[in-house]
Formats: C-alpha cells, sequence, structure tokens
C-alpha cells in the first residue's frame, strides 16, 4: 500500500479527534508513525492503526475506515495527473477509476495491485459495482464512493452487499434528487 494513504491517514485522525488521540494508536500500535508518501508498506500495518484507533475512540473499525475513504477522496483527487473532471459525473468518475486511475498508478508504480471493480446492471441512475482487493478495505471504499458524490454535488444512496468472498463486496449505488 502506498504511503501516501498513510500519510494521510495519520493526518486526518489529527483533524478529527487531536494530536493526543493519534499519538495513543500508533503508541498501541507500537508504531513510529513515520511513512512517506511514495513508500510502499504493508496494508496490514493501516489494519492495525484503524483497530487500535478503535480501541481509543471506541469508535467502530467500519465506521473509522468509511470516515477515512470519504474525508481521503478530496486529496486523492489532487493527485490525479491530466484528468479533465469538467464533464464528468459521480458515475463517469467511478467507472474511469478502474478503466484510467487505475492503469495510470499501475504505470507510476509497478509493483502495485490497485482493486478492481466490475460494473453490471448499468442505468442512468443505478450501477451495481463489485470491489475485489486483497486487501479488501470495503468500508473506505464505501467512504471513498461517498466522497465522491460530495464532490459532484450528487446524493448517492450505497447498499453495501457482502459476498461470500473475503476478498469482495458488491455496491449497490443510486442516484436520486434528494
Amino acid at each position: 500500500m502506498k504511503g501516501i494513504i498513510f500519510t494521510e491517514f495519520l493526518d486526518i485522525v489529527e483533524r478529527t479527534f487531536d494530536l493526543e488521540v493519534c499519538q495513543s494508536m500508533l503508541d498501541m500500535a507500537d508504531d513510529p508513525g513515520v511513512y512517506t508518501s511514495v513508500g510502499s508498506y504493508e496494508h496490514q500495518r493501516l489494519v492495525k492503526l484503524i483497530i487500535c484507533l478503535h480501541k481509543v475512540t471506541g469508535v467502530s473499525p467500519e465506521n473509522l475506515q468509511q470516515t477515512f475513504g470519504r474525508a481521503v477522496f478530496p486529496r486523492l483527487l489532487t493527485l490525479l495527473p491530466n484528468y479533465d473532471f469538467t464533464d464528468s459525473n459521480t458515475f463517469d468518475f467511478i467507472r474511469s477509476v478502474e478503466s484510467y486511475i487505475h492503469q495510470e498508478v499501475k504505470k507510476l508504480y509497478p509493483d502495485t495491485t490497485p482493486p478492481r471493480f466490475e460494473f453490471s446492471n448499468e442505468t442512468e441512475t443505478t450501477l451495481t459495482m463489485d470491489y475485489h482487493s486483497a486487501r479488501c478495505m470495503g468500508y473506505v471504499c464505501l467512504g471513498l464512493l461517498e466522497g465522491c458524490a460530495d464532490y459532484f454535488e450528487q446524493h448517492l444512496d450505497i447498499v453495501l452487499e457482502p459476498t461470500t468472498s473475503k476478498n469482495s463486496v458488491r455496491f449497490h449505488l443510486s442516484l436520486s434528487d434528494n
């Protein structure tokens, strides 16, 4: 997992809670909290930080992941090279993650394995998306989807459906006027 995820996670923890909570989480995880944005780190380190943050704050790990995903979306968006959002909407952007963004990430970081998305049941206002990842951080993905809808100022109803695989989840997405 790229270090930008870790640096942003620590920043969001500090902003959402405070420096003391962030330090308590790092101490409990026995983690020095030193990451570079371009470094690569085992995703288990992030999982451990999330579990420790849960123990420090009492907030569920799922809620922490979702909150992180939603909060980090705007920052990750700024890191995309040469991407024109002017004619995009939430669904267009979500589809472009698989067709364009993950391909660009692989070019920049050949050693990385980004998640994979499969789409079905597509209409103008609905989309079913299967999220596949060895790291399966489905609640982070849920938050990213929410952050995407926030960015495009669209209301997105999301249902997360577990699958029989520990490495995937299914999202049922519906755009509405609310």
